[in-house]
Formats: structure tokens, C-alpha cells, sequence
């Protein structure tokens, strides 16, 4: 129980991801740190359903397999990633058309340096491929090379509009519009050119990976490995200052700082001067079907027709067998945006084409829906967001910067390094990290 006596020198609202790795650095640093959560579990979106032995993701977001954030962020030594074959599936026009994806290398996959990016640029571009083909494959290596600095101080419009002035619509309209709506959730791509950009680099450099066992995973690891006491669940916070947290459930906590980590809407209602951002809608939709689809590989299947309704899926199963029994099979598939009355039954009737067999025996699993599932980034939009209110008072989350599970750990990793230099404490740069911001 918490008492009104009771003093800690540093109070986290919120035990997502982003709360739990802040959590993490000040402790690290020798602080004592309160975690208050006010759901009966931590991870907020990052969350993983069981239902009779399968893992359903809640949202089901994708992680960019370069993972620099992820690796140098304490509390994740044990996090296994479980990377989708080389090259996504893209269905067009009736048929599928195998992207470029930079190969992957051994457990994690290797970054990309200038020199390596210069030649896989001149090797797609000697290819017997399409122009189009090469000049993604260009594209998409200059971004891999690109310094993240040099991508943010590029001029700033939409995603669509940046794109199309640097490649043909078609390529834009096949390839990379489907990407970016499941990497970003958002099929219109009114996103700000940065964080697109950001995206892409990310994709760039290793290609997409999920946690095996479930998005939870990451939670979990991070709360299991904080100090015994230090998350406290099913406490609301109603209001807070630099000094103290006063809760529904347990009066008032007194602190020397207090992070707020909570989502966007909850962060605006706590501290009222910052905005409330628009959100992304996303469904997802996990079945299970009697015997593996014939297009089955670990692959992500991209659908290039913006009707849908699904914008992308995979037999989850064959990317990450910790989320199935053994010997079932595991299809998630993403709906973005408001889902129609008749979902279920279009989603089924989309996947029969997707996967070119019948679905009629496919049982749903679960359905999650979400309206505010990831933060929205239109331009103009800073992905650098101020995390430090004042001395002693500190936000951080996905709705500070790109909207990424990665990009909620960078703006974790800025909240804890200010609140140091505040108390006059020094962390240590830890390997792996990539300052000054993970996309």
C-alpha cells in the first residue's frame, strides 16, 4: 500500500514501455523510483492476448530488425526478435511482387554502413530488374547511409508529396504507400515527410522483426527485471506537481521529480499545456486455420489496393512459433482506419485472396480495435519534442517523437538523461544506442 508518508526521489506515471524504461535508467543511476500504473497490468498498447495457447497482439506494431534502441535499452538483454523472411510480399494487380529488403544478418541484423549501402545501390541498380526497381533500391540505400540529422533538417511537407517528387507514382503507390500504412499506420500518407523518412531508414537498415512470444514481451522483460515494489498497479494518478503525485486509491506521494509516460491523451488531461494529438484506428484480426495457407512463409504481405480492407498480414505462426501451439497455425491480419459493420466476413473474403485458398474454415481468435492506436504525425511535426518541462518535471512517450515502440524507448532514454543532468548525476552511454533518436 502506498502511504502519504511514504517519500521516493522520483515518481513514473505510467507503465508502458516507455514509463518501465525510464524506470529502468534511474534506478541504474541509484535513484528510487515508484512506477504508478493505473490499468491492472503494464505495457499499455504493447499488450499480448492468450487464447487457448496463442499469443494475439492488441496492436501488433512492427520493429524496424536493426533495433539499435532496443538493444542498448537496460532491462531487454533476454528479448529475442523474430525476423520476416527477406524482401515483403506486395499483392497487385492480382499477383505478388517480392520487394527489396536488405538481407539479414545472423540473430540481429547488421547495420548497414555508407560503404555497404553504396553497393547494394549499384548492385539493384545493375540488376535485371525494372527502372522502378532500381531506383528504389537506390532510394532506399541512400537512406540507410543517411545520418538522421541530415534526414530532419530536410525540407519538411507530407510523406505522399516527398515521395512522389523523388519517385514514379506507381512505385510510391505500389510499394511504398503499403509499407508506410503498416509501419506508420497511415494509408493516406498525409504523415510528415521526417518521420516517413525515419521510418523507411529504419526499414532500411535491417529490415522488419516482431518479439518473440508477443509485443508483451518487451514489457514484461522490463518490469520483471525493476527492483521488487517498484511498479504499482491499478493506481490513478489525478493530479501531480515536481513534489508530489496525489492518487484515487492512496492519497499523496511525495517525490523529487515526477516523468509522465501515459499516452497522449492521458499525458494532456494530467498536464494541461500539452495537445492532445490526433490518433491512428487499427484493427487487428487473428485466425487460426486448419492447415498452413499456400503462400505460408515467414513473409509480411503488403495489399497494395487501398479498398482493403486489409492493409497487411502474416502467418504469424511461421515468423514467431512461440505465438501458436505447436503444430497450429497463427494468421494476423491489420485493418487501419474506422472498420466497416461487416468486418469479419470482408476481411475473410480479402484474405481467401491474399493467401489463394479458401477461409471458410478459418476460426477468429480474437478481434482488437483501437482508435488510438498509434499517435498521429502530420506536418509539420517535430519527432524531437521537448521532454523537459522544468526542473524536476519530465513527459515521454511515442507522442513525443515518431510514433514507434523504438521511438517511445529514444524518448524514454532523453527523459532519464535530463532528469540526471538535473540531480547532477552522470549515465553512462550505454552500446548500442543511437542517439539522438531512434525511429
Amino acid at each position: 500500500m502506498l502511504s502519504s508518508a511514504r517519500t521516493t526521489d522520483v515518481v513514473v506515471v505510467g507503465a508502458g514501455i516507455a514509463g518501465l524504461s525510464v524506470a529502468h535508467r534511474l534506478t541504474g543511476a541509484g535513484l528510487t523510483v515508484t512506477v504508478l500504473e493505473a490499468s491492472p497490468r503494464t505495457g499499455g498498447r504493447m499488450d499480448t492476448e492468450i487464447v487457448d495457447g496463442f499469443r494475439l497482439d492488441r496492436v501488433g506494431q512492427l520493429l524496424g530488425a536493426s533495433a539499435p534502441e532496443l538493444l542498448g535499452t537496460p532491462g531487454l538483454a533476454g528479448l529475442t526478435l523474430r525476423p520476416f523472411s527477406s524482401g515483403v510480399l506486395v499483392h497487385h494487380d492480382g499477383r505478388y511482387v517480392r520487394t527489396l529488403e536488405p538481407p539479414h544478418v545472423g540473430a540481429h541484423h547488421a547495420l548497414w554502413g555508407v560503404g555497404g549501402a553504396r553497393a547494394v545501390a549499384r548492385a539493384l541498380a545493375s540488376a535485371p530488374r525494372s527502372l522502378d526497381q532500381a531506383r528504389l533500391g537506390a532510394a532506399l540505400a541512400r537512406l540507410a547511409a543517411t545520418p538522421v540529422p541530415r534526414l530532419l533538417a530536410r525540407p519538411e511537407r507530407t510523406a505522399l508529396d516527398a515521395l512522389n517528387a523523388r519517385l514514379p507514382a506507381r512505385t510510391v503507390q505500389g510499394f511504398l504507400r503499403p509499407l508506410l500504412a503498416a509501419l506508420l499506420g497511415d494509408p493516406d500518407l498525409s504523415t510528415s515527410s521526417r518521420c516517413a523518412d525515419l521510418a523507411l531508414r529504419a526499414f532500411a537498415r535491417g529490415g522488419l522483426c516482431v518479439p518473440e512470444g508477443g509485443a508483451a514481451t518487451i514489457p514484461e522483460l522490463l518490469a520483471a527485471d525493476l527492483p521488487p515494489g517498484t511498479v504499482r498497479t491499478g493506481v490513478r494518478v489525478t493530479d501531480m506537481s515536481i513534489s508530489r503525485v496525489t492518487t484515487a486509491e492512496h492519497g499523496v506521494l511525495h517525490c523529487r521529480a515526477v516523468v509522465l509516460a501515459t499516452g497522449g491523451r492521458a499525458a494532456a488531461e494530467l498536464l494541461p499545456g500539452l495537445r492532445v494529438p490526433d490518433f491512428r484506428t487499427v484493427t487487428v484480426l487473428h485466425h487460426t486455420a486448419p492447415a498452413p495457407p499456400p503462400f505460408g512463409e515467414p513473409a509480411l504481405f503488403l495489399e497494395s489496393d487501398p479498398g482493403g480492407p486489409v492493409a497487411h498480414s502474416a502467418v504469424m505462426s511461421a515468423v514467431d512459433p512461440a505465438r501458436a501451439p505447436a503444430g497450429r497455425v497463427l494468421v494476423s491480419s491489420t485493418v487501419l482506419g474506422p472498420p466497416p459493420d461487416d468486418l469479419e466476413r470482408r476481411v475473410r473474403k480479402h484474405l481467401a485472396t491474399l493467401y489463394a485458398c479458401s477461409t471458410d474454415d478459418w476460426e477468429l481468435l480474437g478481434l482488437h480495435h483501437d482508435p488510438e492506436a498509434i499517435p498521429a504525425m502530420p506536418a509539420p511535426h517535430d519527432p524531437q519534442r521537448t521532454v523537459r518541462i522544468l526542473s524536476g518535471l519530465y513527459v515521454c512517450g511515442d507522442h513525443r517523437t515518431t510514433g514507434t515502440p523504438q521511438a517511445a524507448l529514444a524518448s524514454a532514454r532523453r527523459a532519464a538523461r535530463a532528469l540526471l543532468t538535473d540531480f547532477g548525476i552522470r549515465e553512462e552511454q550505454r552500446s548500442g544506442e543511437e542517439a539522438p533518436l531512434a525511429a
